[in-house]
C-alpha cells in the first residue's frame, strides 16, 4: 500500500549525557479514522522500540529526554521517510533543540500521539496535534 501512510515510534532519550532518537516504523494495513489513534500497531511499534530502548540501559543510564512527549507516535507519507525524519533526527542529536524538532514533526507528520501509561491503566495514546 504505497498510498497508506507510514507509522512511526520515536523515543527521545538521553544516556550517559548522549542524545538518542531510536525508532520503529511500519506502513499500516488499516488507517485509524480521524480523531481516533491507531490502537494496535501503535502499541506494537511503541512495545518493539521500549524493549529496544530497554536493551540498550545494559550501556549506561537512560532518561527521558522530553518529559511526557519523550514517546511519540507519529503518522506521515512514505514520502517523509527518507530524508526529512533523518535529516530532523540528525538535527536534533546534534543541537538537542526539542522546540525546534517538534515545530519540524508536526510540518511534516498528518497525525501524532503521546504514549504513555498510568498504574492499572492500559497505554494511551493522546493526541499532540
Amino acid at each position: 500500500m504505497a498510498d497508506s501512510p507510514y507509522l512511526v515510534a520515536l523515543a527521545l532519550i538521553e544516556q550517559d549525557g548522549r542524545r538518542a532518537l531510536p525508532l520503529s516504523g511500519r506502513s499500516q494495513k488499516s488507517i485509524a479514522a480521524e480523531g481516533e489513534a491507531p490502537q494496535e500497531l501503535g502499541h506494537v511499534l511503541a512495545l518493539e522500540l521500549l524493549l529496544r530502548v530497554w536493551q540498550r540501559s545494559d550501556e549506561g543510564v537512560l532518561k527521558r529526554a522530553a518529559g511526557v512527549e519523550s514517546l511519540l507516535l507519529v503518522e506521515l507519507s512514505m514520502e517523509r521517510l527518507p530524508e526529512d525524519l533523518p535529516n530532523l533526527k540528525a538535527a536534533w542529536l546534534n543541537t538537542g533543540d526539542t522546540a525546534a524538532l517538534m515545530k519540524a514533526l508536526k510540518a511534516i507528520t498528518l497525525r501524532a500521539w503521546s504514549v504513555s501509561v498510568a498504574k492499572f491503566q492500559p497505554v494511551s495514546l493522546t493526541p499532540v496535534w
